[in-house]
């Protein structure tokens, strides 16, 4: 009895995936923009040598043609200013800035924001995360489905990529909590705060609705600043659109496990607004529903009962159809209880070090 009960509720979730899944539109294949309004493409840097070639590659290859790009350099204290200086040379469309000193209470990524906003000129504000690459097209495709949908804020998660091998179970876990448990319906057809999910990676603004809800301002000591400014944008009465971006942009979020589990750590808990019981219920949902079928599935091996497989088996299913459908390894899919139990296990640490006034640490700097 157990056993189909588990049956029916797993596969129920991956009817409902599928059914979600319809609500989040994809970047036009053949974008076009009314008018060519001055795009404003910002992206914040710190310590990110790494990544400055292939993000100013990118940058140059797009093909939007009205285009400011603006990097700010905050306080790296690797190559980062020397390499951006040598890979935008002579070509005037690039501004550099220098950040300064970080202001009490103010999350670093949200100040370096905030002081790229001011030197933007911008009909629309482009915010890009230094660790991306994208297609030459995918900003005036971004333009072209803001438009169309008549939106004044477009976000969408990246296809990613999975090095290091704590990547490849928590990272996919992104696309797998916004397929499944966000109402893409009414994230991108209602007014509801509550149902929003956004990505910092790719956020494009109206420059209009972005200053009349006070910008980065507005969200300067938040860590899930992207989920928190599209709250604003969707209280200040304006439409937020989620979008799947991944045919077009990709990241590569972390090179080593320590940095994975660091970056979770500090998103994670915070994410769903520190509540314990939140917290909690997850984890036993996820024990029961994710990470369970994996051990029934070892007991149906050993005691030959081949309708044990079948709750590991849709749930693979499930995770698969979310590979397929934002660009990501299928293979991977086969990990989801392990997945699922890392999502868990990073989850209920980060809220162990909130309950005992931790800090979380990032970029080399420390919050709490």
């Amino acid at each position: 009895m157990l056993i189909w009960i588990l049956i029916i509720c797993t596969a129920s979730f991956g009817l409902w995936t599928i059914f979600n899944s319809l609500f989040m539109p994809a970047l036009p294949s053949e974008p076009s923009v009314d008018g060519q309004p001055l795009l404003s493409v910002m992206v914040p840097m710190r310590n990110e040598e790494r990544n400055v070639k292939a993000l100013i590659a990118s940058l140059k290859k797009n093909t939007y043609p009205n285009c400011e790009f603006i990097i700010l350099n905050d306080q790296s204290t690797d190559n980062t200013q020397q390499f951006l200086e040598t890979e935008t040379a002579g070509d005037s469309r690039f501004t550099l800035l220098h950040g300064v000193e970080l202001p009490h209470g103010w999350i670093g990524k949200v100040h370096a924001c905030h002081q790229l906003q001011k030197a933007a000129t911008g009909d629309y504000l482009m915010f890009v995360d230094a660790d991306i690459n994208f297609s030459p097209q995918a900003f005036k495709q971004s333009l072209s489905l803001l438009q169309k949908k008549n939106a004044q804020l477009l976000s969408g998660f990246p296809a990613f990529e999975v090095a290091p091998f704590l990547s490849k179970l928590l990272v996919p876990m992104q696309h797998f909590v916004v397929f499944f448990h966000l109402p893409l319906a009414f994230a991108n057809y209602s007014s509801f705060p509550a149902a929003t999910a956004a990505h910092g990676a790719w956020m494009l603004f109206e420059r209009k609705a972005y200053d009349a809800i006070g910008g980065h301002q507005t969200v300067y000591n938040s860590l899930v600043e992207d989920v928190h400014i599209s709250r604003e944008i969707k209280k200040a009465g304006h439409r937020m659109l989620l979008a799947n971006i991944t045919k077009s942009v990709n990241s590569k979020m972390y090179e080593t496990n320590s940095e994975v589990w660091e970056g979770f750590l500090k998103n994670s808990y915070t994410g769903i607004g520190r509540s314990p019981l939140m917290a909690i219920a997850l984890a036993v949902f996820y024990v029961v529903f994710y990470i369970s079928p994996l051990f029934i599935a070892v007991i149906g091996l050993f005691t030959l009962e081949w309708l044990y497989f079948i709750p590991y088996i849709l749930i693979s299913l499930q995770q698969l159809y979310i590979m397929l459908r934002t660009g990501q390894n299928p293979a991977l899919a086969f990990l989801i209880p392990l997945q699922a139990g890392a999502m868990i296990a990073v989850l209920l640490h980060a809220m162990k070090k909130s309950w005992s006034k931790q800090s979380y640490s990032w970029k080399g700097r420390n919050y709490s």
